[in-house]
């Protein structure tokens, strides 16, 4: 029997944004970071993809984007 998917995590905008604010203006390695933060590497360049596209309107809505 399998378990329990457990429940995605939810990010605030403000978390968003200051974890991308760290991995642009600091000399740390994103690996170190995401560590720090509690999230995987690749979640940074999600998030910094996502800001590059939508601007602002990035991280409005909760949940995950409608195809």
């Amino acid at each position: 029997m399998s378990k329990p998917r457990k429940p995605y995590k939810i990010y605030t905008k403000e978390f968003k944004l200051e974890a991308l604010r760290l991995m642009e203006e600091t000399d740390r390695r994103p690996s170190e970071i995401a560590m720090d933060l509690g999230i995987r590497r690749n979640q940074l360049y999600k998030w910094k993809e996502q800001l590059s596209n939508k601007g602002e309107v990035a991280f409005a809505k909760r949940g995950r984007p409608k195809k």
